[in-house]
């Protein structure tokens, strides 16, 4: 609900991703005044598509753009893992109803600027969010009294609070944690592709994993099935640094060679590639600091193999608001009790993310193991597994921070 006549402390979010304008939005429905520093000339996402589980959709509704996402969606009929060696099915998870009523929202894909637009619109529409765009920051200050930063350009913002939305290279984190990024030595290759080009027997409407040795691709239909996202993944032969470039076709079939005809006859049809260099942090037990926190990849970097980047930077946005009204608005209290709420939760995809990807890529006896480990498990048990995941709601958001249910949003 929004309160914008409450008087309330400003905010400093540096970083307007979706991570960024969740948590102004959240802010902003609170009455709180926000300034959202983007270091980016013009607002935008690359990549391409990306998976919303229930509790991204959760999240939404409670950042009250969730009905416009829907509309924008495919909701698929459930999840396939394939085997890419030999084109047997490892493991099918249905998402229909069962799981609906399950979870209380669906699973769906959709693309990414198209949720980033539907997010950045709501932004933009608010009276207490002022976007500012070509704003790198460069010197951070967290003081007793309140923050400060400024920007390469020379410009300089002062607020009561500081979030550091800004990812997994976040100058924030830096000046909080002062670790480094763990690059995993994973590559990851986006694309798109006109539904023409895609093969029949291929237009599944599923996220479908082809699971193969140290290496796996994904594809989904985008945009009511007139595109599908086709997501390349394998363990890098060089030393890598985190990054985003374009991509190189000879590069990818380099590494899946030994692949089934009917996976890899995908890598054929994009025209154009980006290439992202993968990194994560190891999770912490802290990432709060008086008066300035961590939010997202900024606090919680991870790899996409259980598709929870956006969603969990939604949750933390939702989180983080709950907290503040929780603690009526003292922000070092505040920032302290969604720290508490998020840091084991956080923890806990970002090393279950690694085991999956590890679970993906097995190769000789333990690929035979992983194919063996879902046989015959019927949907109600896939379920209970993902319980801990899709599960999640606003209304408890706090419970890990010992207060069991807040007033729901």
């Amino acid at each position: 609900m929004t309160t914008s006549t409450t008087k309330t402390p400003s905010l400093l979010l540096i970083g307007g991703g979706i991570g960024g304008m969740s948590a102004a939005l959240a802010l902003a429905r609170l009455g709180m005044p926000v300034d959202l520093l983007e270091q980016s000339a013009h607002i935008g996402e690359i990549g391409a598509g990306l998976q919303l589980g229930p509790n991204a959709f959760a999240a939404l509704d409670a950042l009250g753009v969730g009905e416009e996402i829907r509309r924008k969606a495919v909701f698929t009929d459930g999840l396939y893992m394939m085997d890419a060696v030999d084109c047997s099915e490892v493991a099918w998870v249905p998402m229909g109803e069962p799981f609906r009523q399950r979870f209380g929202n669906p699973y769906a894909v959709t693309h990414r600027a198209d949720l980033h637009n539907v997010i950045y619109e709501a932004v933009g529409r608010h009276p207490l969010i002022r976007f500012h765009t070509s704003a790198k920051v460069e010197v951070v200050q967290i003081g007793a009294a309140g923050v400060a930063v400024t920007t390469t350009d020379g410009r300089h913002f002062e607020a009561a609070g500081l979030v550091g939305c800004d990812g997994v290279k976040s100058v924030v984190r830096e000046k909080i944690v002062g670790d480094a990024a763990r690059v995993s030595g994973h590559v990851v290759y986006r694309a798109v592709v006109p539904v023409e080009d895609m093969p029949a027997d291929l237009r599944i409407n599923a996220p479908v994993v082809w699971a193969g040795p140290n290496c796996h691709l994904v594809h989904y239909p985008l945009r009511d099935g007139q595109q599908y996202n086709l997501v390349v993944t394998f363990h890098s032969r060089d030393r890598e640094e985190w990054g985003v470039k374009d991509g190189s076709q000879a590069e990818v079939l380099s590494y899946f060679e030994g692949i089934h005809a009917r996976p890899r006859q995908l890598l054929d049809l994009p025209t154009t590639w980006k290439r992202w260099s993968t990194a994560d942090r190891e999770p912490v037990a802290h990432w709060s600091q008086g008066r300035a926190t961590l939010l997202g990849d900024a606090a919680h970097p991870m790899m996409q193999y259980l598709a929870q980047g956006a969603c969990m930077a939604m949750e933390d946005a939702v989180t983080l608001g709950e907290a503040l009204r929780a603690s009526a608005f003292d922000l070092p209290a505040a920032f302290k009790l969604y720290e508490k709420a998020r840091i084991t939760r956080a923890a806990r995809v970002v090393l279950s993310v690694r085991e999956m990807g590890r679970l993906y890529h097995a190769a000789g006896v333990d690929r035979l193991v992983r194919n063996s480990l879902w046989i015959g498990r019927t949907p109600e048990r896939y379920y209970d597994a993902l319980e801990w995941l899709y599960g999640w709601r606003p209304e408890h958001c706090l419970a890990d921070a010992g207060i069991p249910a807040v007033q729901k949003i």
